[in-house]
């Protein structure tokens, strides 16, 4: 009987009910969508540094960490190889070769960090293969189909990944080809220091240039065939600086760090936690960042429902005494109230939830598009300039929790308010 009257008691004043129900619907609507925007943020940032700028593990040599000098290759390598394959969860490694490098072009020259790979390896352990974008592409998974935006979107991204090449092909990105002036088929020279310390180098061929939600990653990586580069820099063929490995799970990460690290206590393992410690940290904290907003904007409004609350009950007064005089006793008063807070709260939060979820949906999948307005800024810092918001279910079932709990927090002074009436001095207020 109490949640029905107190239900009903909601309505008595309507225009105050909604007032109360809009501002919980547009504050909560507001934080669950900024935090779905949020969050959509941080899932491709950190997808986007998994698949193709890292990988979940690297193994090193402890001393190419403290000087990365080219002759500081991984002992015992194919010992290695063959255990980290043998581990559940592993999807599959890629040895790398790594170097600092001096490239040149015929207009310019930069420092960049050199990859040799194995392209078919490297394909099961990063998805850069898939970051040359063409027209069609950006048609069918973008659905950007006008010509200038396709224009403004793919710039030079365009070339093969060393598909149909012979000699010296090199893989760059675009904002390296920017710096460079390079297009397709430019030659660039490659400069580094070989085993014996002396300068060593050769000329490429670009075949394709990638695009990234990462200006930075784009602008000091390049990427050329294993088979090229251990040559020049006189390294045997199984020699390697880095190997990339890349699981079923990122949950997995540090669990099987700490395997590996114990197997070959002389190399140097790290998790993407380790490597890229940003990445982790705005990972990390990214569920209680969203959880602090909800939890201000539901402070802000708490206050207005204590106001709302006590307003009611002091309308109320000689209701509430007849209440008490015909036998309610206090417990009952106390529950209605907060019922009634609890009720209006949830009324909003229903509504405001509903609407976040529903724009959510609709956002996932075609995106919020800023490229247009703020593309190099966003890209600078390693996001893409378009969002895709998403949000899980526990996080509405957090907020769920905070609501029920700022309606009861706020009906508590009010409350406590009505059970000091008096029940004859009540009846005879006006």
């Amino acid at each position: 009987m109490i949640p029905s009257i107190s239900w009903k008691n909601i309505w008595r004043n309507r225009v105050r009910s909604l007032v109360v129900i809009t501002a919980i619907t547009l504050g909560l609507f507001g934080g669950l969508f900024s935090s779905a925007i949020f969050q959509g943020m941080n899932d491709r940032r950190v997808k986007e540094a998994l698949t193709k700028e890292i990988s979940h593990i690297q193994v090193h040599s402890p001393k190419f960490l403290e000087n990365p000098e080219i002759g500081f290759t991984i002992d015992k390598i194919n010992d290695v190889e063959q255990f980290i394959v043998n581990q559940e969860g592993v999807k599959a490694i890629s040895s790398r070769i790594k170097t600092t490098a001096m490239i040149a072009s015929s207009s310019a020259n930069s420092g960049v960090t050199v990859l040799g790979i194995d392209p078919d390896k490297e394909k099961d352990v990063t998805e850069m293969y898939t970051a040359l974008y063409t027209a069609e592409q950006l048609e069918d998974h973008f659905e950007i189909t006008d010509p200038e935006a396709q224009k403004q979107f793919i710039k030079d991204s365009v070339g093969t990944y060393f598909e149909n090449v012979s000699r010296n092909p090199v893989f760059i990105g675009e904002e390296l080809a920017h710096t460079l002036n390079l297009k397709i088929r430019s030659k660039v020279v490659l400069t580094f220091q070989n085993t014996d310390g002396s300068l060593t180098g050769g000329a490429f061929r670009v075949v394709g240039i990638f695009r990234t939600e990462n200006s930075s990653f784009e602008e000091t990586n390049v990427f050329v065939r294993h088979s090229d580069l251990f040559e020049l820099c006189g390294l045997e063929e199984q020699d390697a600086h880095e190997i990339a490995i890349f699981l079923d799970d990122m949950d997995l990460s540090a669990e099987l760090t700490k395997t590996i690290q114990d197997q070959f206590p002389h190399l140097e393992v790290n998790d993407w936690k380790e490597i890229q410690p940003d990445v982790a940290m705005l990972n990390d904290f990214m569920a209680v960042t969203m959880t602090v907003i909800i939890v201000i904007i539901l402070l802000a409004l708490g206050f207005g429902i204590v106001n709302t609350m006590l307003m009611v009950v002091l309308e109320r007064v000689k209701e509430i005494g007849m209440l008490m005089a015909i036998g309610m006793n206090k417990l009952k008063v106390f529950t209605m109230i907060i019922l009634e807070s609890v009720l209006l709260c949830l009324s909003g939060a229903a509504i405001g939830m509903g609407l976040s979820v529903l724009f959510v949906e609709i956002f996932k999948t075609r995106g919020i598009d800023l490229t247009v307005f703020a593309q190099e800024g966003f890209e600078a810092m390693g996001f893409g300039a378009v969002f895709y918001p998403t949000l899980g279910i526990e996080f509405y079932l957090e907020v769920t929790f905070l609501v029920v709990l700022t309606g009861i927090l706020s009906s508590v002074y009010p409350a406590l308010k009505a059970l000091n009436l008096n029940p004859a001095d009540a009846l005879r207020s006006e």
